[in-house]
C-alpha cells in the first residue's frame, strides 16, 4: 500500500484493496475517499467492497467518482464538501493518487491557499501538478471574486 502525505489532514494514493483498509485505520485515518469510478479497470475491486471493509474497520468511506482528465467544478465542490464534512485524516485514492491530488489542490486553491505551496506539497507526495498551475491560478481568482 502507497500512502502519500500531503498535509496532517490529507494523503493520497493509488488504489486499494478490502485488507489495505484495516491497515488505513491502524495508520489513524478516519476517512477514506474514493475518486475513482467503479469498472475504469478490470483488476479494480468495486468501491462497495471498500465501503464494507471501512464500515467494518469504524472508517467514513465515500465515493466520489472522477472521470481521469475531467475534473469539473461539481467534483471540486463536492470534495471540498467531503473535506469539510467528515473527519480526518483523509485518505483519498484513484488509480494512481494524482487525481486525488489535483482536487485537494482545487479545493485548497479555491480557498486561496498559495499555488507555490500546493504544488511543493503535492510535488513532495509525489504527484507532480505542475501542468495545472494555469488551472489553479483561474481557481484562486475565482475564488478572489466571489
Amino acid at each position: 500500500m502507497d500512502v502519500r502525505k500531503i498535509s496532517d489532514e490529507i494523503s493520497v494514493g493509488p488504489q486499494i484493496s478490502e485488507e489495505h483498509v484495516r491497515k488505513l485505520r491502524e495508520l489513524g485515518f478516519k476517512t477514506i475517499i474514493c475518486n475513482r469510478p467503479d469498472g475504469e479497470s478490470g483488476d479494480q475491486p468495486d468501491f462497495q467492497l471498500i465501503m464494507n471493509a471501512a464500515a467494518k474497520a469504524g472508517l467514513d468511506a465515500h465515493h466520489l467518482p472522477v472521470v481521469p482528465g475531467g475534473i469539473t467544478e461539481h467534483d471540486i465542490h463536492a470534495f471540498s464538501l467531503a473535506l469539510a464534512e467528515f473527519p480526518g485524516p483523509v485518505f483519498a485514492y484513484c488509480r494512481t493518487g494524482t487525481r486525488a491530488a489535483a482536487l485537494w489542490a482545487l479545493t485548497q486553491a479555491g480557498s486561496g491557499a498559495d499555488i507555490e505551496a500546493l504544488l511543493h506539497d503535492t510535488s513532495k507526495a509525489g504527484c507532480d501538478l505542475s501542468a495545472m498551475r494555469p488551472l489553479l491560478e483561474a481557481t484562486a481568482k475565482d475564488a478572489v471574486r466571489r
